[in-house]
């Protein structure tokens, strides 16, 4: 199958990078469409408030841009789904944000779910998206486990942040399935969902697999109806 899957992590770190590539390495195959994960140089270390979500759009439109000719469709790899909707004007490619096919992959798991957040500040953002989607009826909860991008690179420090957090989603706040709220966290999904016995949602490996199915079954972007999609 013609074109790749380009997933761009629209923050400088390497590191996330790598962890994206690990996160969607069972999502290859040899009849395509090929998956390339790239990292956004000019982004910030890590995107963790409004004003980083902004200010990144304009680079990510014109990495986008260059990529055009040979993409089977793009997935932006931030749960805050940065430059989405300007993308999808932009684009004749599908365009999938990790946060929204991470939530609705999630109501396709259980009935309510619960999101581990990094910061206490970007819990108001998510819940300013799930309100958008006109999914707070199904939202259990959001709750941060107050580290920062970087510091999610302490793999002890961090799973034993997203188990407690988790914990409390399950039991106090009653999620049946969970969403990591950042890409960063994509290697802790397995022990994640080991250690608490529920659905855990990688939105990175939620978006690929939408995307993969778009590919294959021919559904574009903008062009399909005239209208973003």
């Amino acid at each position: 199958m013609s074109g790749t899957i380009y997933v761009i992590n629209p923050n400088s770190n390497q590191g996330v990078t790598a962890g994206i590539d690990a996160a969607v390495a069972p999502l290859r195959s040899t009849d395509g469409p090929a998956i390339e994960c790239l990292t956004l140089a000019e982004g910030p270390p890590g995107i963790q408030s409004q004003r980083d979500v902004d200010g990144l759009v304009s680079p990510l439109l014109k990495r986008a841009a260059a990529l055009e000719n040979d993409a089977a469709a793009f997935v932006i790899a931030c749960f805050s789904d940065p430059g989405m909707h300007s993308l999808r004007e932009q684009s004749e490619r599908p365009v999938l944000g990790i946060a929204e096919c991470g939530v609705l992959t999630a109501m396709t798991l259980g009935q309510r779910f619960g999101v581990i957040a990094i910061l206490p500040a970007s819990v108001p953002r998510h819940l300013r998206y799930f309100g958008a989607m006109g999914v707070m009826d199904r939202c259990a909860g959001d709750l941060p486990v107050g580290l920062t991008v970087a510091e999610l690179a302490d793999d002890g420090r961090t799973m034993g942040r997203m188990t407690d957090v988790g914990r409390t989603l399950r039991d106090t706040h009653h999620a049946d399935v969970l969403v990591m709220g950042c890409a960063g966290m994509a290697r802790f999904r397995e022990p994640l969902e080991k250690e608490l016995g529920v659905p855990v949602v990688e939105p990175t490996q939620a978006a690929v697999t939408m995307a993969i199915g778009r590919a294959r079954l021919g559904w574009g972007g903008r062009t399909l109806r005239g209208t973003a999609a």
